[in-house]
């Protein structure tokens, strides 16, 4: 039966990219054949729903037609030896149960954000594949990825999961979650504090797994970049894991340190393009039942078709028609839903970069000629921040077509973008003023 199963496989071979076929069908073994079934076996849970959801109609067809002989398909996750329970100091405090993973450093992974809960399809194949390829260390030379794709996509999703399936499998690796702009902050901190070698050995000597989000963020923080550039290569020597995540591919990330560039450039870059129809149906089907909603099929068609952006949106249209449904006490059907996704592709439609300029100016009561001139008074830098930043958060334009309409360059743009973001982060009193301003927009008063 042994012999079945690899003519099998080298049927279903050109069926299948040969990335998928060498991470998901490669990897499976033939332990036994009962009466009426074959059961093959799987490294773990996650490689065999992939393979039972992606390729299992497909294997079982081409088991049959290669035995000539009508079997059942079963794939049991291998039963292998538990890794030893790394040995910890008496005042480690164990995490507590249905909680945010809490790693050595950095942010909080939130729970959710696993590769169980994350739903493949043709726009996202290859970053999913490789980013549960290092997780699981099936290519023992990949040792960094640099995910890539605009915000709403799901690379922090991809980069959570990294983090929370190495910690799951292997427990006493030091997985280091953290933003690339808290990055800089903490040796900014370092310095002024006279820790930087504190701050030199956490990163190079305590860290196994580096999880660097929005690494475009570094542009123009030169001393930064140079120390950052410095630790990579440590990492790297060592065989450490390290995933990037950006908007920008490292060649269009403008004031970039050469060396830092050479070696983002020389990692394993993954695009996340939007999801297409399909996969925009299973996002939605995922996330209602993960939040205990019941949607017609109808609906979820109909918010799949029109709802085309990003995931972030398709999760906007979601919670809008379950909220409106909850509160009129309406059924969900396609009205309601209609009512929600009108507004929701209208206000995109309508908001151009032009009309934001209009909006901000008028709320702080500066002229259209105010914000594009090359005053850095901060009754001008301030608007002229959010304006730029609200551009990239409601239009489609490039960040270069952004600057050059406030008469910028784009890494000028990009700062200004960072600098709001930071202020809404630390819920400054400019977080209001945009909330205030976003709502403007979204209702179309503007």
């Amino acid at each position: 039966m042994k012999a079945i199963w690899e003519e099998t496989k080298t049927a279903i071979k050109p069926c299948i990219p040969g990335h998928c076929f060498r991470m998901w069908i490669e990897p499976l073994k033939m332990t036994r054949c009962d009466e009426g079934s074959i059961v093959l076996s799987s490294p773990n849970l996650f490689s065999k729903k992939r393979v039972l959801n992606n390729y299992g109609a497909l294997m079982e067809s081409e088991l049959n037609r290669v035995a000539g002989k009508a079997y059942r398909l079963l794939i049991e996750v291998s039963k292998t030896e538990a890794p030893p329970r790394p040995k910890v100091d008496e005042n480690f405090q164990l995490q507590l149960p249905n909680m945010n993973a809490c790693l050595y450093n950095g942010r909080f992974l939130r729970k959710d954000f696993t590769f169980d809960q994350f739903v493949v399809g043709g726009n996202n194949d290859f970053a999913y594949s490789a980013s549960l390829s290092l997780a699981s260390r099936k290519n023992t030379q990949q040792n960094s990825l640099f995910l890539l794709s605009k915000t709403g996509m799901g690379k922090s999703h991809l980069s959570q999961a990294i983090g929370h399936y190495i910690l799951s499998e292997y427990p006493s690796e030091r997985v280091y979650y953290i933003t690339a702009e808290d990055f800089s902050n903490e040796m900014i901190h370092a310095y002024r504090h006279g820790s930087i070698n504190k701050f030199k050995g956490k990163y190079r000597n305590q860290c196994d797994v580096l999880l660097l989000e929005d690494v475009h963020y570094l542009s123009g923080k030169e001393r930064t970049q140079i120390e950052l550039a410095l630790t990579l290569d440590t990492l790297f020597e060592s065989g450490k894991k390290i995933i990037f995540s950006s908007c920008y591919l490292p060649v269009e990330i403008p004031k970039l340190h050469d060396k830092l560039r050479s070696r983002l450039s020389c990692t394993l870059i993954s695009t996340i393009e939007p999801p297409k129809f399909n996969t925009r149906v299973r996002i939605l089907q995922k996330k209602a039942k993960l939040n205990g909603y019941e949607l017609p099929e109808d609906v979820i068609g109909y918010l799949a078709g029109e709802l085309i952006e990003d995931v972030r949106q398709l999760e906007s249209g979601l919670i809008g028609v379950t909220a409106k449904s909850s509160l009129l006490g309406s059924p969900i059907d396609l009205a309601l839903a209609e009512s929600v996704v009108k507004n929701i592709v209208r206000q995109r439609e309508n908001i151009t970069i032009d009309a934001i300029k209009k909006l901000v100016c008028k709320y702080y009561g500066i002229s259209v000629k105010d914000i594009v001139s090359s005053s850095r008074r901060q009754s001008i830098v301030r608007p002229r921040q959010i304006a730029i930043y609200l551009s990239r958060r409601y239009t489609d334009s490039p960040l270069q077509t952004i600057g050059k309409s406030f008469n910028r360059y784009h890494a000028t743009a990009l700062h200004s973008i960072g600098a709001v973001e930071r202020e809404i982060k630390e819920k400054s009193p400019m977080q209001k003023q945009v909330e205030f301003l976003c709502r403007r927009l979204e209702s179309g008063k503007f």
